[in-house]
């Protein structure tokens, strides 16, 4: 037990007392959460080396992936329906959306797996079941980084750059409303699963469906209905690919945005909320 206790409990000479308290709804504990850092870079470092382990390319998978996916993209959408896409060649446009895509899907879907993947554990010792969804999250968030640098060099191949608010403005704005959306998400779906074993064989197929009535691989403009857009603009993603978009000075629709951010923060409400309802429960059901 004590290889997941935190360093400060294990060397520290002096007493220190955790309060366990009853889970608040809207409450992340962070205090906690802080407690159980090792045990949090624990878990993430473990699911980095599971998911690389034994396979042939290892990390040049996270950048095989989008490179085929964009590929495939432009010669059909690009070329064939001649999408037009403003300030920014269409492979470029693609990436951008796929870039927040892939690691949005990518933490739903380990996410969603977690808390039965890490059951035989959650059954035998207490610690902040946030930690396991989150860390979920950010190996998926790793893989965006990896990702990035090869957005940042299509960027010099057509040389073209962010404007300076885009970068030091909308760039963190799109990845803090992604963290949002995807950290609510993702806390739902981790303790639905828990419940209902069905949901993740349900989730990847929802992302694929999604992925074509996001922003991703064409502009939502192209919708003529106005009342579809603003269905379409429920999506949280939605926001975020805009805001890192507008960072080269592409247009987006304010009423849009506002939807799609609040409905990011609705989201994150909900799922924190419901995990934080239904975690007292998982040792007895997963």
């Amino acid at each position: 037990m004590t290889d997941f206790m935190p360093e400060e409990q294990v060397h520290s000479s002096e007493s220190i007392e955790l309060k366990i308290e009853p889970p608040r709804r809207f409450s992340l504990n962070l205090a906690e959460l802080w407690f159980y850092r090792e045990l949090f870079y624990f878990y993430t470092w473990r699911d980095i080396k599971v998911r690389y382990k034994q396979t042939m390319l290892g990390l040049l998978w996270v950048v095989l992936q989008p490179v085929i996916t964009v590929t495939i993209f432009t010669v059909f959408f690009g070329r064939t329906l001649q999408i037009s896409t403003g300030l920014l060649p269409y492979p470029l446009f693609v990436f951008s959306g796929l870039l927040f895509w892939n690691a949005f899907s990518a933490s739903l879907v380990s996410a969603g797996n977690s808390m039965i993947t890490n059951a035989p554990i959650i059954k035998k010792i207490y610690f902040p079941r946030l930690i396991i969804p989150l860390s979920a999250m950010l190996v998926a968030m790793l893989d965006m980084l990896v990702a990035g640098l090869l957005f940042l060099g299509m960027l010099l191949y057509y040389q073209i750059a962010p404007t300076l608010s885009g970068l030091l403005l909308y760039w963190p704005a799109a990845f803090l409303l992604m963290l949002v959306g995807t950290t609510g998400l993702s806390c739902w779906l981790s303790a639905l699963t828990v419940k209902y074993r069905d949901v993740r064989y349900v989730v990847p197929f929802a992302l694929q469906v999604m992925l074509f009535l996001s922003p991703v691989i064409y502009p939502i403009s192209m919708v003529s209905y106005p009342g579809l857009q603003y269905v379409l603009a429920l999506n949280p993603m939605y926001a975020v690919i805009e805001i890192f978009r507008g960072s080269f000075g592409l247009a987006m629709d304010s009423t849009l945005m506002t939807i799609s951010a609040g409905s990011a923060l609705l989201l994150f409400a909900i799922g924190v909320s419901y995990f934080k309802r239904t975690e007292n429960y998982f040792a007895d059901i997963a």
